[in-house]
């Protein structure tokens, strides 16, 4: 059995920031994520969709991202248990016994749950047609979108997704964005880029239609899609990409007893903690009153939650707040102590 201060469940961008977190104020933890690699979200959905709100950085990758955070992490000593879900949460005396599904059993005080919205796929399109060109011309995520260059790209939804993919991809394939209704739920910036692009011959926007058909023999070669007055459009595409949102389903975690609502975890405020004591969810699966979900966010909750690891971990010590600028214990775990 692995003894640590603090497990963390899920190695997206908020699990590897909160695993700073706690290393910074000299609490060991373990990560344990069902993926095969660090990243989240961001590396098995877009590694390569730009990301605009992260302070301080005016643009990056979902790969960037997860590079940055891998390499702030470099000082500290981390293991990663990847490819595992963690099965089983139950009480002990001295904590919390965590089980994974490779029977890896872990001893924790704290169990920080930032698994994103749980385990996920993508809703796919609705044509029976569409299944034999899955994974291959029919796309739900973008894992290399140079192999859209000079090709026509047919883009399917009306949110961030599927509007930044078309303001990307507009620099160098023939874009088609189509969206099952007039009005765009993606950020109002993005949204008002998108129509400069139609009026600029960028992007061929076609709205209140939906996937009807794919064609083709051994790739897509054509797709037809149908209006809401029966109208029916073919379209020459080489590729179809389908952003329409992610089935979230929350696993083993619904069996923890926590309080759980809408696949969401209802956590305070102050310390990010659930109705379990030293069970912790930040990130898109924790809920609150002003809940936003955005990486900056966990961010902060992260920091939050770590901080109140402290008091289960080591309950005999104080833990007092200090800026890393001054703390030469920081510095010293960060590896840039001074003189």
């Amino acid at each position: 059995m692995i003894k640590t201060d603090a497990l963390i469940i899920g190695a997206g961008p908020t699990g590897l920031f909160t695993a700073h977190q706690l290393r910074l104020i000299g609490l060991n933890c373990e990560v344990v994520d069902n993926l095969d690699k660090i990243g989240g979200q961001c590396i098995e959905l877009y590694p390569d969709k730009p990301i605009y709100d992260i302070p301080s950085v005016p643009a990056c990758t979902g790969e960037e991202l997860t590079n940055n955070l891998i390499k702030q992490l470099e000082n500290f000593k981390i293991n990663f248990h990847l490819g595992e879900r963690v099965d089983e949460v139950k009480k002990d005396d001295e904590g919390w016994i965590v089980k994974t599904n490779h029977n890896k059993s872990f001893l924790t005080p704290n169990v920080i749950i930032a698994g994103g919205v749980g385990s996920f796929e993508p809703r796919k399109f609705p044509p029976k047609e569409c299944e034999k060109f899955e994974n291959k011309t029919i796309l739900y995520s973008v894992k290399n979108k140079k192999i859209f260059e000079g090709k026509t790209v047919s883009i399917f939804g009306g949110g961030d997704s599927a509007l930044d993919w078309a303001v990307e991809l507009s620099n160098t394939s023939n874009v088609n964005l189509i969206h099952r209704r007039e009005d765009f739920r993606g950020a109002k910036a993005t949204v008002d880029k998108v129509l400069d692009l139609v009026k600029a011959g960028k992007i061929n926007l076609y709205t209140k239609y939906q996937m009807l058909n794919a064609k083709g023999e051994h790739s897509l070669e054509s797709i037809d899609i149908k209006h809401d007055n029966k109208e029916i459009k073919n379209l020459k595409t080489d590729y179809a990409l389908g952003f329409f949102g992610l089935i979230m389903q929350l696993g083993p975690i619904a069996d923890w007893g926590l309080n759980i609502d809408k696949k969401t975890i209802e956590v305070d405020t102050e310390k990010f903690e659930t109705n379990q004591k030293g069970i912790y969810a930040v990130g898109d699966i924790c809920n609150y009153p002003g809940k936003l979900k955005l990486i900056l966010s966990g961010f902060h909750e992260g920091a939050l939650a770590a901080r109140a690891c402290f008091k289960l971990a080591r309950p005999n010590e104080k833990y007092r707040f200090e800026f890393t600028t001054t703390s030469k214990a920081a510095q010293e775990r960060l590896g840039v102590s001074k003189k």
